[in-house]
């Protein structure tokens, strides 16, 4: 007699057999607060609306295997190597000559003449959306063949070993982003009639204020949990723009502006601005999986990069953020100034994960009304 029957020594195998099951059942229902329990197969989109948070990001850089076709003269030099050959040893220099010289071009860069060679991605292709509608000499073509694809921040990154899928940035921006509950974006599509084609949906982005559900190993995301929306604190990500389900591919008109949250070290909030952001993203009632593309404004990139990551951190992949400055601006291909005519902001992609969630609003005594 085995453990199992000892400990319901009255009743049948197939019943000791479907208690156990139903028990265990049970359990797991309860490993997560947020888990909404609901029968296989029931439509994720209740009442015309549907809703995913982020779980997955990264700036859209294509890559080959060895990276040659994309990077024929290799990565950039970082601030390590730059500042090794600004200040070669065998001449005594002060900290402020050397050092906070090259702290003070970081947080006070110019679009003066490069002293080093800077690298730009090569090649045809790249991921991305075609943002102006137009097809031009600059222009890439999608690894399916698309034509008019705007991604020049993949000309600035792609050479850039951080932002390489084996890079510091490209591993640990997503890895806090999954971490810090200040860091989740929320989309959700309501007036939904279907997930397969719809001509009219409203995208509303928010802040979520929870973890992100997981299976037992932690690196799988669930569908089903919950997210309680931060109204209060998070009213600046709230955002409303439309679009439309095409062969189960959500396809979103332009926001003029839109704020990301974005923290990277130490919880720190921050968040990158987009102009003229969309999404195109395949729709299931689990997940959706795309692209978020728009033009980034390029001061509030560099500010991001200087307050989320030191100097040390960015030699770890070989960033010198005043080389990078100077790339997106001399790159930069979208909303010029009023009075200068500069062009402020530059095309990209970021790849983007969602996972389907429930959303939970605050009581309305929550809610600022202001």
């Amino acid at each position: 007699m085995t453990a199992r029957t000892r400990a319901f020594p009255m009743l049948p195998r197939a019943l000791v057999a479907a208690t156990t099951v139903a028990l265990l059942g049970s359990i797991s229902g309860m490993r997560s607060a947020h888990a909404t329990p609901s029968s296989e197969g029931d439509a994720a989109v209740k009442n015309g609306t549907i809703a995913y948070v982020l779980t997955d990001r990264y700036w859209a850089v294509y890559e080959t295997k060895d990276g040659k076709a994309e990077c024929p003269q290799g990565m950039n030099d970082g601030p390590r190597e730059q500042f090794k050959k600004l200040f070669p040893e065998g001449k005594k220099r002060t900290v402020v000559e050397a050092q906070l010289m090259r702290e003070g071009n970081q947080w006070h860069p110019s679009t003066s003449p490069e002293p080093f060679p800077f690298h730009e991605a090569q090649g045809k292709v790249s991921f991305g959306l075609n943002l102006d509608g137009k097809v031009g000499p600059a222009d890439f073509e999608s690894p399916e063949g698309e034509k008019g694809i705007d991604n020049q921040m993949y000309r600035v990154l792609g050479c850039i070993a951080n932002y390489r899928n084996s890079g510091t940035i490209y591993h640990f921006e997503n890895e806090f982003m999954r971490r810090y509950n200040n860091d989740r974006m929320i989309i959700e599509l309501s007036g939904v009639d279907s997930l397969t084609n719809d001509n009219d949906v409203t995208v509303t982005t928010y802040r979520g204020l929870d973890g992100l559900l997981t299976d037992a190993t932690g690196n799988a995301f669930i569908a089903g949990g919950t997210e309680r929306l931060d109204l209060r604190w998070g009213k600046e990500y709230i955002r409303k723009f439309k679009g439309k389900i095409v062969d189960g591919v959500l396809i979103t008109e332009p926001i003029d502006t839109i704020e990301i949250p974005w923290g990277v070290t130490f919880e720190t909030s921050g968040y990158q601005v987009f102009r003229g952001m969309r999404l195109k993203l395949k729709l299931t009632p689990k997940d959706a999986q795309g692209l978020m593309a728009g033009y980034v404004d390029v001061d509030a990139f560099t500010y991001h990069l200087n307050t989320s990551w030191s100097t040390h951190h960015h030699s770890y992949g070989q960033l010198s953020s005043p080389s990078q400055y100077r790339a997106m601006r001399r790159l930069a291909d979208g909303y010029p100034d009023a009075k200068t005519g500069t062009n402020t902001a530059i095309s990209s992609a970021v790849t983007v994960k969602f996972t389907q969630v429930f959303l939970e609003r605050p009581h309305d005594t929550m809610v600022s009304k202001n």
